[in-house]
């Protein structure tokens, strides 16, 4: 993926199961690909994205580089069902372009909205990666489950529950992550919401994400400001990958670090 991943085979590796799956994945709830929760009338809606961001961060690891990303998507709804596709560009010449498709229900039972979807991801002109057991093709697929409520008002959170099979030929993934996120009155022409993320990632095999392990956490907390429909993005991430259990060349992809993203929502 990026130059300093492709150094070593571990470095593949947590590369690869980086890109696993998200809802979360330009950082934040509200995000592209963590649409709003479906009409139950059968309605049809859609909107679309156009965005950036000065490091694309997915589960605590920068997927270009700790460079800028240009991100966007376009979004499908009728009822409770979803469908849309999000991109962006990532760093290295295995997979220049991120491509991800995604489908799934999105019904309410009560006070509690569920979210049941599937993911695949594609590079489009990337490039198999090598590994122990021969090539390991680049576009996978991820199920997800999760299920949101808002206790108080202004107040969400939630949990969804990540699970890739056989994922790149390096076995089982999964990943579980909590949001939460309030919103605050307005400020001027400004819509503040402050929230966080804390997520694992793991799999069934050692020494895919960190050396002599199968796992490590990751977090964000930020603030969002929305103004029409315009949204600003200021976020501090990190994870507990350490210079010790990183492999060569990619602490830096995992240290702590401020993220800002901005987008606009249309129509």
């Amino acid at each position: 993926m990026t130059t300093s991943f492709t150094k070593t085979l571990g470095a593949a590796g947590i590369a690869l199961f980086a890109l696993t799956g998200a809802a979360l994945a330009d950082g934040y709830s509200g995000s592209s690909k963590d649409a709003a929760a479906a009409d139950e009338g059968r309605k049809f809606g859609w909107s679309m994205t156009l965005g950036g961001t000065s490091d694309y961060i997915f589960r605590g690891l920068s997927l270009n580089d700790e460079r800028p990303a240009a991100q966007g998507s376009i979004d499908f709804t009728y009822g409770i069902f979803y469908a849309g596709a999000w991109a962006s560009n990532v760093s290295g010449n295995a997979n220049p372009v991120e491509i991800d498709w995604y489908a799934g229900i999105k019904p309410v039972l009560g006070p509690v909205s569920f979210d049941f979807g599937v993911l695949y991801y594609t590079y489009p002109g990337g490039k198999d990666l090598a590994g122990f057991s021969g090539r390991h093709e680049l576009d996978y697929v991820e199920l997800k489950a999760g299920a949101s409520i808002t206790p108080v008002t202004n107040l969400a959170i939630g949990v969804t529950g990540y699970y890739s099979p056989e994922q790149q030929g390096f076995g089982d993934t999964y990943a579980v992550e909590g949001t939460a996120g309030y919103t605050l009155p307005a400020v001027g022409i400004f819509t503040p919401t402050i929230g966080g993320t804390f997520g694992w990632q793991g799999s069934e095999e050692d020494n895919v994400f960190v050396v002599d392990g199968d796992s490590y956490t990751y977090w964000n907390v930020g603030l969002a400001l929305a103004v029409e429909k315009f949204t600003f993005d200021f976020r501090y991430w990190d994870t507990d990958i350490s210079k010790t259990d990183a492999f060569p060349g990619t602490y830096g992809l995992s240290d702590d670090r401020f993220v800002f993203s901005a987008k606009v929502t249309l129509p």
